[in-house]
């Protein structure tokens, strides 16, 4: 296939995920339906295996995703994460505890490469499953590849309903028989994504400005983590995060620093059909055999995360019924955790000022706890778990 028809066919998949999402309100995940649609219009005969492969994307990846993993260190402030360190400690809790019970379970049954092809994925999102399927690839574990994004894809199902019935049940108490919110509970800080604060940076303005400037910036400090990474045999990946984090924090990066070189989408779509591509290229058995694997993976990792979400909640003072679901965001992400949140708000009370009240209790905790497990704590988990193998 011509590599131009072959971009419309991965970007037409993405685009079908992205408007079932929206119809949706994100019940149903974008990349759920974008890589069920690959998959089932290969095995129909519609697109070549090599699809994605032959549509560029695959190789624009390998030059984006050290740049990605930049930009991942500078989407959480430092004061963010300060105020809210109680949901950052039960979200890296909730992933230990994923990752010390499916490495030796999962691999007594299925071998130690398929329990870290799921361990990384189960605690995290689409950049924690992309280094996972480098690592598998790289050691020669290609046939293990399907595993990671079939974890990706899957891990909502059980991790919805039960963080909608965790919240449902401590909302009901924080509001109270008689619908007068409760005092007591964590204390939210206010948290806002799509906001940047640019009052510490020692950037010249002319330089933020440029978005060509600011992506030159991101891709080179890429390269140099993964330069870093060679010389030192630690991932790339963890370079890239760390001086992210480090630049950001010093003011010689903007927050969000990939967004606002509007590389983002492209480079997320880099790496979306880098996931996509396994699948693409595994017949039907080999999907299907994989599924035992993957339930397994996503039975135990779903306990290990309520374990750890529950210990560490009880560590730092919290009520499990709202530390679980913080927990959960490791396998929900954004936006489920934000819908999420909002319908719980909104069943909790008909009162509309008591909805604000419960909402600005419960979001700030879950906002960040999916953040912080996203944006570095899975990046960190899959990449070292990975040069174990």
């Amino acid at each position: 296939m011509e590599p131009v028809f072959a971009a419309v066919a991965v970007l037409g998949a993405i685009a079908l995920g992205e408007i079932v999402s929206i119809a949706t309100r994100a019940r149903v995940p974008s990349m759920l339906v974008a890589l069920l649609a690959m998959v089932v219009a290969v095995q129909l005969g519609w697109f070549p295996a090599k699809v994605v492969e032959s549509s560029g994307f695959v190789a624009m990846s390998a030059i984006l995703t050290p740049a990605i993993m930049v930009h991942m260190g500078t989407l959480l402030p430092m004061s963010v994460l300060r105020a809210n360190w109680k949901s950052v400690v039960i979200t890296a809790g909730a992933m230990l505890g994923a990752c010390l019970m499916i490495l030796p379970i999962v691999s007594q049954f299925f071998g130690y490469g398929t329990a870290v092809a799921g361990a990384g994925p189960v605690a995290g999102g689409i950049v924690s499953t992309l280094l996972t399927v480098e690592g598998l690839q790289s050691a020669g574990f290609d046939k293990l590849a399907t595993i990671p994004p079939l974890v990706m894809m899957l891990q909502f199902l059980p991790a919805m309903p039960l963080t909608n019935w965790l919240l449902k049940r401590y909302a009901a108490d924080l509001v109270g028989p008689d619908g007068k919110l409760a005092q007591g509970g964590p204390a939210p800080a206010a948290v806002d994504f799509n906001t940047v604060d640019d009052s510490r940076l020692k950037l010249p303005e002319q330089v933020v400005q440029s978005q060509t400037v600011l992506f030159f910036l991101l891709v080179g400090l890429g390269s140099l983590g993964w330069w870093l990474g060679e010389l030192s045999g630690v991932s790339y990946s963890l370079w890239g995060l760390g001086l992210g984090v480090l630049l950001a924090a010093l003011g010689f990066l903007p927050q969000r620093a990939m967004e606002r070189a509007n590389a983002f989408t492209p480079a997320m779509v880099g790496v979306i059909a880098t996931v996509m591509a396994p699948l693409a290229l595994a017949s039907l058995d080999e999907i299907i055999n994989a599924l035992a694997a993957v339930t397994t993976i996503l039975v135990i990792g779903l306990l290990g995360i309520v374990v750890g979400g529950f210990i560490t909640s009880k560590l730092v003072g919290w009520d499990p019924r709202l530390g679980v679901p913080v927990a959960l965001t490791a396998m929900l992400g954004f936006p489920a955790d934000y819908i999420i949140s909002q319908e719980v708000a909104r069943s909790a009370s008909p009162d509309e000022k008591e909805q604000e009240a419960v909402l600005g209790h419960l979001l700030p905790p879950m906002l960040v706890g999916g953040f912080a497990s996203v944006s570095a704590g899975s990046i960190v988990i899959a990449s070292v778990l990975v040069s174990t193998l």
